[in-house]
């Protein structure tokens, strides 16, 4: 039992000091492996009859429990029980049913609130739920509460449960938490590879960039960095390369600056981010005010976007595509029945140039109220170290975000590289370069598919593949010693440490990865 405490709580981000008491079904409370855990982490049982727990809404019931104790779970029903113990339901309070997809109970406006901060996980023979008591914001109504985060939970459990592969959330629902604790929304993949030699499947860019002619390039610029920055040039070459007028292009230092002038100019009221993607646009919407919710699409639909799912009160909403780090691509339609008058719809493209023909593009769309498109020449063409990237709107979105920038924001190099990279010969081998991404992921994918012990994200569209394996995390660890970097899945809201992404290299290098990865699990047992 408290093995599976102890992975319940890691993926809370909490530690044992955190629980405040154990909780189960009253028959068994007394049993010597509830006893003996609570025993163990220094804290009181909880025991309560089937009735009570089987009065509870719980968000993930099973037929199971349900047939043996006349409860759908009693390790959720039991950590919502306690969690609630203080909240004083005599008052008119309701079983209701949480935003994120979890269960809870809702006290008058400002009272405590019971929460599963994680739904329940089994292994063979015991089931444990966490949750905890949070007081909610007065003032605010109930369908979009703010929960203000409290460092302790309830853990509950059912003995005898069959196993079940865990996931984060099984809805694709709102959620409306800060989790600030949750994941680590700054971890990039070059936080992989960093001060370690090893053979870099974290981050995304192509091996061997820029090319040599881009580097020619941008090394005669160096004469002339004593005059400043002169963006007229490649902003042009961009508007021209998208077919649009240059009032709707901005350059900007990588698409990384792109979501910070995003977030401090524009006055969104309820940001809205869909997730698994990248992370920094919820980041610099945090780290700029916002209160941020989520949309997590699910992996029994392939990661895929229902529109439905995005409340329709968003006034911002953004969307990858391809997304990182499914490497789903995204019908353009889909993408763009997500437009609203007052909304702007924010599509991060950095990976589209990865796709051939660049098929579901938004980009150069102007039909579309409040679109706003993000491109990167970080991952195709090399240039991390430069920070190169532009968005595409509106003129009026426009001088917006240009207001926010300081002078001068992106160097002369990085003008200069933005120009050659919209030249035609230069589309042409990026348009080369995304067919031969396409050959390599079929290998990789195909090397992948011979472990019965790994399950991949179907569709894959992306210059990298997602992929499921149970323990992945010491999978991962694993690899390392082999000599190789994978990208760690669970700082991605909406997945878990049994996630993880691999970059698409050359067939070579993708052979030597399968017989490490091998090896790995073979060390694993």
């Amino acid at each position: 039992m408290l093995a599976l405490v102890d992975v319940v709580l890691r993926e809370a981000g909490l530690t044992r000091a955190a629980v405040r008491s154990l909780a189960t079904l009253d028959a068994r409370a007394a049993e010597p492996g509830v006893a003996g855990a609570a025993g163990e982490l220094g804290v009181p049982v909880r025991g309560f009859p089937a009735g009570e727990l089987a009065a509870v809404s719980v968000p993930h019931p099973s037929a199971l429990p349900l047939d043996a104790t006349g409860t759908p779970s009693v390790a959720e029903a039991a950590a919502l029980l306690t969690a609630g113990a203080g909240i004083d339901r005599a008052e008119g309070a309701a079983e209701s049913a949480g935003s994120d997809g979890s269960a809870g109970f809702d006290g008058s406006a400002g009272a405590p609130r019971a929460v599963l901060l994680v739904p329940k996980r089994k292994t063979r023979r015991v089931t444990c739920a966490l949750a905890t008591c949070v007081p909610v914001c007065p003032h605010e109504r109930a369908a979009g509460v703010r929960l203000l985060h409290q460092p302790h939970g309830y853990i509950a459990g059912e003995p005898g449960s069959p196993p079940t592969i865990p996931t984060p959330h099984t809805t694709a629902a709102m959620d409306t938490h800060t989790h600030s604790d949750a994941h680590d929304l700054r971890h990039h993949g070059d936080a992989e590879v960093r001060d370690e030699k090893l053979i870099d499947l974290a981050v995304n860019v192509r091996t061997n960039t820029p090319p040599d002619w881009l580097r020619k390039r941008i090394a005669d610029s160096l004469t002339g960095l004593a005059a400043y920055p002169d963006g007229r040039a490649a902003r042009a070459a961009v508007a021209v390369r998208h077919d649009l007028p240059p009032g709707r292009v901005l350059l900007t230092a990588g698409a990384a600056e792109a979501f910070v002038l995003l977030a401090r100019a524009l006055p969104a009221r309820r940001p809205v981010v869909v997730h698994p993607q990248f992370t920094e646009p919820e980041a610099a919407l945090r780290d700029a005010g916002h209160e941020v919710g989520r949309v997590l699409l699910r992996e029994e639909d392939g990661f895929r976007l229902d529109p439905a799912a995005v409340p329709e009160d968003a006034d911002l909403v953004v969307i990858g595509n391809p997304t990182n780090p499914t490497s789903v691509l995204h019908p353009a339609a889909s993408i763009a029945a997500l437009a609203r008058p007052g909304r702007t719809l924010v599509v991060d493209e950095a990976f589209m140039d990865a796709v051939p023909g660049e098929r579901e593009s938004l980009a150069g769309r102007t039909d579309v109220p409040g679109l706003v498109v993000l491109r990167s020449l970080t991952k195709t063409w090399g240039l991390a170290g430069l920070r190169i990237g532009y968005v595409l709107a509106a003129p009026e979105t426009i001088a917006l975000l240009e207001r926010a920038q300081p002078l001068w924001p992106v160097s002369t190099p990085a003008l200069v590289a933005a120009e050659a990279c919209m030249s035609r010969s230069a589309l042409a081998e990026a348009e080369h370069a995304a067919h031969r991404i396409g050959v390599e992921r079929a290998h990789l994918l195909a090397g992948l598919a011979e472990f019965d012990e790994v399950r991949t994200v179907a569709g894959a569209e992306g210059p990298f593949v997602l992929l499921r394996i149970d323990g992945a995390d010491a999978i991962r660890d694993r690899l390392r010693l082999l000599g190789f970097a994978a990208r760690r899945g669970d700082t991605f809201p909406g997945l878990d440490r049994n996630w993880l992404r691999l970059a698409v290299r050359d067939r070579a290098t993708t052979n030597r990865f399968l017989q490490a990865l091998d090896q790995a699990l073979l060390l694993g047992g």
